[in-house]
């Protein structure tokens, strides 16, 4: 029975996570994974085995453009550097998942299928994709096989620490979250750490439960987690957190002689770290300078680490901290560390119902254990002497040190994680599926029968609901395509078309009405509303900017990234700042031609974000009119930019008519 309903689960989350894989039509619509699918046309088999190790010259090589690298359909430059904040398995599995996919799709394995089935046209690629648009259909197929794998690997881990009951239920709310639903529809490097994190923590968990249960020790989970850490922090730099729980559970397991297992699994993660991410370790041709440093009478010199891999590891953890003053992160000013997360998760990706019982359930596990401890004194050691059932024997078979092991990782990331200056949703996702597990155990725990039905099942309704509605986005085209079509289809060739820094311009070139469809056929040129800050938010900067704007036919707003930042934040926008509401009070000139959003939504009743208010914009009166008439339903306040910008941008055309000159628009800012 437990294995059957598991069974049904793992088929409503592949539903979820496989519906509307062509979302953006693969036209690659979410910068991150259009740069690593860009990197990914270059990653192939070696010709020439001696090269194949070398940095510059190697096809493996994420780091460097090789030599003679080509792809149709795309420019790919040759014989550069180039920068890859990824991790090179996550690019190695789909790489080589695309391409044995390509030649299945040229035997006869592709007769077996409907020639008409999405797995047949667009997986096998019997539709004759270029590898760039191929790569975007099997690799985020792959990336929801492997949100799969965390759900049943979760299914496990609450069997283990508590009973099946809180495995199935963990395992179906980890089905129903929206936010690993989203990301799953993207092939970006989140999932797979989530993944390897979930399976090496389990392993751990195995580890030290085979401990209490034969007396004796073992190495073949704790090497096998060992693995498992290797590849999260392959992936990215933040799982290094693992080696906590890592180090806990060879104290708890090998007692005196745990700093020799310790270190011997940490080689073992390097070694499979290195197995995995080779050009992380091999390619010193960059520049990572720690400038000279004096402390007391040590005089420390200029130091250049060389190091690709640490280059890019620095230069994400300045911007993770808020160094670097870069435009698109400013959208964190003023955010409260923790409990913006908090919000967001409660709003949008979790949904309030699960939000508030995964961290309740967070909350929850930390005093079960605490409080079975019964800590005497404040001697760490003396903890082993006390190991007691998290629950009721009679009701659960966790054990506290099987706890403790995974709050040493949750806790951990939670207060790193959450310190951090930017604060995109998608960071705190390998924290998610334990806090299904506890929402799960101390729902399950409770002595009521009643209330834990009407709390489990009214959150699994409640969560459902929020996510048919959420996959309903992926069954509509995505509004950039629609708005492009439309430009296509109204503006005349040679227009000028202004879209805004850090966004993409419009139209997209793709294929309509039966033809190519060319960028290129208008003049594309960027307003720089959020380059320069404080005093370097100039008059110069206002004048080049309006004399773009006299000289423009239409302007295009296709996401919030920055109407959302730049009237928040007076200060260092004094003048930018000023711009977006003159532009939706028809102040310069410009009227809105037209509006299309994609929000989750059930049927004609919608659950849409508020673009508008955080930033105290009001919006034109024909957005308002829009949303009020075609999206009518529940308003979910602000909303994080990178939860909207890739799959649900609400995109505004507005077109020149009254054609001000630089002069006349200028009087407008004060």
């Amino acid at each position: 029975m437990v294995w059957a309903v598991l069974a049904l689960i793992i088929l409503v989350a592949a539903v979820l996570r496989w519906t509307g894989l062509d979302w953006d039509g693969y036209y690659h619509l979410h910068p991150d994974e259009r740069y690593i699918h860009w990197v990914a046309t270059t990653i192939e088999w070696p010709e020439d085995w001696t090269t194949a190790f070398s940095p510059a010259k190697s096809t493996f090589n994420p780091y460097y453009w090789p030599p003679n690298a080509e792809s149709e359909g795309i420019v790919v430059e040759q014989d550069q550097p180039r920068k890859f904040a990824y991790g090179h398995f996550p690019l190695y599995l789909g790489v080589t998942a695309t391409k044995m996919a390509g030649w299945l799709g040229e035997t006869a394995v592709s007769d077996i299928f409907p020639a008409d089935w999405f797995f047949t046209t667009d997986i096998l690629n019997t539709a004759d994709m270029v590898e760039f648009r191929h790569l975007a259909a099997v690799t985020r197929a792959v990336t929801g096989l492997v949100d799969l794998g965390t759900i049943i690997f979760v299914f496990l881990l609450g069997r283990r620490l508590f009973r099946a009951a809180v495995g199935l239920l963990a395992a179906a709310f980890l089905t129903l979250n929206v936010m690993h639903i989203q990301l799953a529809h993207f092939f970006i490097v989140d999932p797979f750490l989530t993944f390897f994190t979930v399976v090496a923590l389990y392993l751990l968990v195995k580890e030290e439960g085979r401990r209490q249960e034969a007396g004796k020790w073992s190495t073949v989970w704790f090497m096998g987690a060992a693995v498992f850490v290797g590849l999260a922090v392959g992936a990215k730099f933040s799982a290094v957190l693992l080696f906590l729980p890592l180090a806990l559970t060879a104290w708890l397991v090998f007692e005196d002689r745990w700093i020799t297992w310790w270190v011997t699994a940490v080689l073992i993660a390097f070694l499979a770290f290195f197995i995995t991410n080779p050009f992380a370790v091999l390619d010193w041709s960059c520049d990572v300078i720690t400038p000279a440093m004096t402390m007391g009478p040590v005089i420390i010199p200029r130091l250049n680490w060389a190091s690709c891999y640490l280059d890019n590891i620095s230069t994400q953890s300045v911007m993770v901290n808020g160094g670097g003053d870069i435009p698109f992160t400013r959208q964190y000013e003023g955010t409260i560390p923790y409990l913006y997360y908090l919000e967001m998760q409660l709003k949008w990706g979790m949904g309030p119902l699960l939000g508030v019982l995964g961290f309740a359930g967070f909350g929850w596990g930390i005093w079960q254990v605490a409080k079975r401890l019964k800590i005497k004194d404040w001697r760490f050691w003396h903890w082993k002497d006390q190991q007691s059932s998290i629950f009721n024997p009679s009701t659960s078979s966790g054990q506290v040190f099987q706890s403790l092991i995974l709050l040493s990782w949750m806790v951990p990331f939670f207060l790193v994680t959450g310190s951090f200056y930017v604060k995109f949703m998608r960071y705190l996702q390998p924290l998610t599926p334990f806090l299904m597990l506890y929402g799960a155990a101390m729902v399950l725990s409770w002595q009521r029968v009643w209330l834990r039905r009407l709390v489990w099942g009214g959150v699994l309704l409640g969560t459902a609901v929020y996510a048919l509605s959420f996959v309903a986005i992926y069954q509509s085209d995505h509004p950039w395509i629609t708005a492009s079509q439309w430009l296509y289809d109204h503006v005349p060739q040679g227009s000028l078309i202004l879209s805004e820094q850090w966004d993409d311009a419009l139209p997209i070139s793709m294929a309509y009405n039966g033809e190519v469809r060319l960028r290129e056929e208008y003049t594309n040129q960027e307003l720089t509303w959020l380059t320069g800050t404080d005093e370097r938010d100039s008059e110069a900067k206002l004048a080049a900017n309006l004399a773009l704007l006299a000289e423009a036919d239409y302007v295009t707003l296709v996401t919030n990234r920055v109407y959302g930042v730049a009237p928040r934040l007076p200060e260092s926008y004094p003048l930018s700042g000023q711009y977006h509401q003159l532009l939706f009070d028809g102040t310069l000139g410009y009227e809105l031609v037209w509006v299309n959003g994609s929000y989750p939504h059930l049927g004609s009743f919608f659950y849409r974000p508020d673009t508008f208010g955080w930033p105290g914009l009001t919006p034109p009166e024909g957005v308002a009119r829009y949303l009020a008439e075609s999206m009518p339903g529940l308003n979910g306040g602000r909303v994080d930019e990178s939860f909207v910008v890739y799959d649900q941008p609400l995109t505004l055309i507005f077109k020149n008519t009254g054609r001000l000159t630089a002069e006349e628009m200028g009087v407008m800012f004060e």
